[in-house]
């Protein structure tokens, strides 16, 4: 039961014991600061959503690239390609939600669950020098739907399963958290 990428302060995908899965509604950083990364969504500008979820996905591939990439710092914590497969998905998603936002009135979301998405894309064991070109086009491609946005579409509605309402900035704020938040996981 997890409509959408709700819980970017913990390690999201399989649960083996080590994981347990946060079942928290993240949609309270649209209202105040993160404690954990210390970004607060409620100052980004609409106009700047795009530039900004290109800057964050600019600091990927150093994260794909370094080290170990494959393994989880301890247990219970993902590792940095899960981190960034998730990212990638994410942008994925929102893509969607975007356009689907632009197209219909006040549409409700398809459920994605991002637990069942890192079991069925097998995160850990994707590569990742793939995984940091596609984080990079999916997060292009989102920022450019960012980019269509007028004016007059940022107050557009869209809504989850669980009943949370965004509006388009609403959602790329959400969003913006999202993948800054991953970022600050990976100290990125």
């Amino acid at each position: 039961m997890t409509p959408a990428p709700d819980r970017p302060g913990h390690a999201p995908g399989p649960h083996p014991p080590e994981i347990e899965p946060d079942q928290k509604d993240w949609t309270w950083v649209l209202r105040r600061s993160c404690p954990d990364c210390g970004f607060d969504v409620g100052l980004v500008l609409a106009a700047t959503i795009a530039a900004r979820l290109r800057e964050n996905a600019a600091h990927w591939p150093a994260v794909c690239s370094r080290g170990e990439p494959r393994v989880r710092p301890e247990p219970g914590v993902w590792s940095p390609l899960e981190y960034a497969c998730h990212v990638r998905d994410v942008c994925r998603v929102f893509e969607a939600r975007v356009n689907l936002m632009r197209s219909e009135v006040n549409p409700a979301f398809e459920s994605w669950n991002q637990d069942d998405a890192a079991i069925a894309g097998a995160y850990s064991t994707q590569d990742p020098e793939a995984v940091s070109a596609e984080l990079l086009a999916a997060a292009e491609a989102a920022a450019g739907c960012f980019d269509a946005l007028d004016d007059g579409d940022w107050q557009r509605t869209g809504r989850r399963t669980n009943g949370s309402i965004f509006t388009l900035e609403t959602l790329g704020q959400y969003f913006l958290h999202d993948l800054t938040h991953h970022l600050h996981d990976v100290h990125g």
